[in-house]
């Protein structure tokens, strides 16, 4: 049998091992997706918030030069200033840290959904070897992000001198301009070049997302013994359930042979079928089937009976349709009930005449 280790993985990851790597923390997720978004929220908050946090600084800063020879920043007066800086500071981050920290956790829920594990950052001496180290550093993973980190570079800078460009004839005139006029071109162009890029981070990201998922399939791929050891753990080694169910049929068996002798008749085909019935008026609505084979069953069933003083009648029909209708513990069907009552007076009368002890 060939070894674990020289089969070829052809085989698509079960979603027990793909369970398994989850717990682990190999997820598809793509680092890009969140950059990108969280450079939109970002973007999003300078366009709605970033007039009222450019006059809030403004008037900040204004308040604290305008008055800077009147200030006495000595025990508890530099106390107060420093808490009032970090309260003007606060006011002023605290939307863009907000919506970046919600982005931020939607864009991980987005891929890999609630997910909690410190399994990553357990020490792993594997992590160590310099030789899978190196093969690491030689890999297909490692020359795709190399690609990326390029990519990243060449989006940035076509897109900010595409900006630039069609900005080109206006650069001569700022020397002309307010500063208030420079600020707001450069503001502008700022908020372009950075729109610009995020969407095509974005775009960069929905395919790395693709990557990541199709190289983590690839890396839990499965030889076909892995999928079969599989099976064996979770349902069950075949050749183990066989023997419970041999053993559960033996059970069976010596069980329905035990209820034979408590019988009133066994109706046969004659050779092939048994029947064993059973009829209590106080306890049952009508007669109960309590045994029945056929061959060499069939033989067993009319020997115990033959040892039991059970009697034994023959009627080919009723004895094939008993068996084909009813299993084990079933009570006869209702259309059956005047042959097999003419059977069970048969033999009541045999037994009162003394045929039958």
């Amino acid at each position: 049998m060939p070894d674990k280790g020289d089969q070829e993985k052809t085989e698509k990851p079960t979603p027990k091992r793909l369970q398994e790597a989850r717990k682990k923390g190999q997820v598809a997720k793509s680092p890009e997706l969140g950059s990108a978004l969280i450079l939109l929220g970002s973007l999003g908050v300078l366009l709605f918030g970033g007039v009222w946090m450019f006059w809030t600084l403004a008037k900040f800063m204004h308040g604290i030069f305008g008055n800077l020879g009147a200030l006495h920043i000595q025990g508890a007066s530099a106390t107060a200033f420093l808490l009032e800086i970090f309260e003007q500071v606060f006011i002023l981050i605290a939307p863009l840290m907000l919506v970046l920290m919600i982005v931020g956790i939607g864009a991980n829920l987005m891929q890999v959904g609630f997910l909690f594990t410190a399994d990553p950052f357990i020490p792993k001496l594997s992590k160590f070897n310099p030789v899978t180290g190196m093969k690491r550093f030689v890999s297909l993973r490692s020359l795709v992000e190399l690609i990326k980190s390029l990519c990243k570079i060449l989006l940035i800078s076509g897109i900010a001198y595409a900006v630039l460009s069609g900005e080109w004839d206006v650069l001569p005139s700022l020397m002309e301009m307010s500063v208030a006029q420079i600020l707001s071109f450069i503001g502008i162009a700022s908020l372009k070049i950075l729109f610009y890029v995020s969407l095509g981070m974005l775009v960069m990201a929905v395919l790395d997302f693709v990557y990541q998922k199709w190289q983590l399939t690839k890396d839990l791929m499965m030889t076909k013994q892995e999928v079969k050891d599989e099976m064996k753990q979770s349902e069950g080694d075949p050749q183990v359930k066989g023997k419970i169910r041999r053993a559960q049929r033996e059970m069976a068996m010596r069980r329905m042979m035990q209820a034979v002798p408590d019988a009133d008749v066994i109706i046969t085909n004659p050779t092939h079928l048994a029947v064993a019935l059973k009829y209590a008026a106080e306890e049952m609505a009508a007669p109960q089937v309590i045994a029945k084979g056929s061959e060499f069953i069939a033989e067993r069933i009319k020997k115990i009976a033959t040892e039991n003083n059970v009697p034994i009648v023959q009627n080919k029909p009723l004895a094939q349709v008993l068996y084909k209708t009813c299993e084990i513990g079933d009570t006869i069907p209702e259309s059956l009930y005047r042959a097999v009552a003419e059977v069970l007076a048969y033999v009541y009368r045999l037994r009162q005449s003394g045929g039958i002890s």
